[in-house]
């Protein structure tokens, strides 16, 4: 007797790990499928063509967050502009999940909505930070937007909570965009969104980031845009395609430490910009 129950409890256990072993694999199942809807959700929502110019060069390059359920809700746009200038967007969304992937396509598609009543980039900033918080989201986003003057170089440009922008010039110069900004969009209502005015120069560049590239446990913010504004001289300097400067920043991506969503966007001119 003793034998036989010895055998009918480990007959049990063996029928409990395997329930377990069915359970666990189901959860992993469906880990996975957030995960890659999250990321279908991501790339169906960034635009498909980026839009083209005289002497304009844009790059993008985009990689997300695609361990365990860490998905996030960077994104980034360019769009002409009904006056002939072009929009030019990065942002961040709070969260690494399917909602901050979701509430992603609602920040840029109003966004994009409100520049062709407004292309002015306090004004928009300001527009959209309203209409999130309309929306009733627990969620906020960060967001840079710049409206260029792909003629003449002139960008004007406004900041609601994100990291700034790298500027570098043919001549060898280069550095961090030192501009006022705001806080993120969907926190407060009644804001103003200081704008700044720039200039992109023939040769130049502006790289525009999230900071999935430049911050992490194994790299601080500071050091990260010092190395992407490296980078962006030695490129400006060299002549290298904007394609070229654009993978190589996210790539330095990898020195962060951590598996967070990385966003590039890189504007260059090679054309006669009249002053």
């Amino acid at each position: 007797m003793p034998r036989k129950r010895s055998t009918d409890d480990g007959d049990e256990l063996l029928a409990r790990l395997g329930s377990l072993t069915a359970q666990a694999r189901e959860r992993a199942e469906l880990q996975r499928t957030q995960v890659e809807l999250a990321i279908a959700l991501q790339r169906g929502m960034l635009p498909r063509d980026l839009p083209t110019a005289p002497g304009l060069h844009l790059a993008v390059r985009y990689a997300p967050a695609c361990h365990g359920l860490n998905v996030g809700g960077d994104w980034y746009d360019a769009f002409p502009l009904p006056d002939g200038r072009i929009g030019l967007a990065i942002g961040d969304v709070q969260g690494h999940n399917i909602e901050a992937a979701a509430f992603m396509g609602q920040v840029r598609a109003g966004l994009r909505a409100l520049a062709f009543a407004t292309g002015e980039p306090g004004e928009l900033l300001a527009r959209t930070n309203d209409l999130l918080l309309s929306l009733g989201s627990e969620l906020f986003a960060t967001c840079t937007f710049i409206r260029l003057d792909p003629a003449t170089g002139a960008m004007e440009s406004a900041r609601a909570g994100h990291i700034p922008f790298v500027w570098a010039t043919a001549d060898g110069k280069s550095g961090v965009v030192d501009d006022e900004g705001g806080p993120p969009l969907g926190i407060q209502r009644g804001i103003d969104y200081p704008v700044t005015r720039h200039r992109l120069t023939t040769g130049g560049l502006f790289v525009l980031l999230t900071d999935g590239v430049v911050e992490g446990p194994s790299l601080a913010v500071e050091d990260g845009l010092e190395q992407v504004t490296r980078l962006a001289g030695i490129a400006a300097v060299a002549g290298l395609e904007s394609h070229a400067l654009a993978a190589a920043v996210i790539k330095g991506a990898e020195s962060v430490g951590h598996e967070d969503d990385a966003a590039v966007l890189v504007v260059g001119l090679d054309g006669p910009a009249r002053p």
